[in-house]
């Protein structure tokens, strides 16, 4: 298979080129994502924050069945044996966003509590 790339992504891409398969699988997974009140990963966070969600939407963000599955295969193999470069950059993701999520979350709670 032979893919066009838009001249003005080349360069950035030659900066990664040994991690070119990682960026197919992550974009596409980033693309086939259904937008609910789940994440999948960090952008999805991040576009749900910058639609500036209540409070409550906030308190009800979960991550999605998908992204849970993997975190908890992810969890099992780093109890029986060391996680792979690649495994550990992922799971270094999913802890940074994880803590967006809680920091979005005790901000929500604390404007509840200020409304009532």
């Amino acid at each position: 298979m032979q893919i066009t790339v838009p001249d003005e992504l080349v360069p950035r891409l030659q900066l990664h080129q040994h991690q070119l398969t990682q960026i197919l699988k992550l974009g596409l997974r980033e693309l086939e994502a259904k937008p609910s009140g789940y994440f999948n990963g960090l952008s999805d966070v991040l576009e749900f924050l910058a639609n500036l969600p209540t409070a409550e939407e906030i308190l009800n963000l979960r991550p999605s069945p998908q992204l849970q599955a993997q975190l908890e295969q992810l969890l099992e193999k780093q109890r029986i044996q060391d996680l792979n470069n690649e495994e550990e950059i992922a799971w270094q993701q999913y802890e940074y966003i994880e803590h967006l999520v809680r920091k979005a979350k005790l901000n929500a709670m604390r404007r509840q509590q200020n409304v009532e």
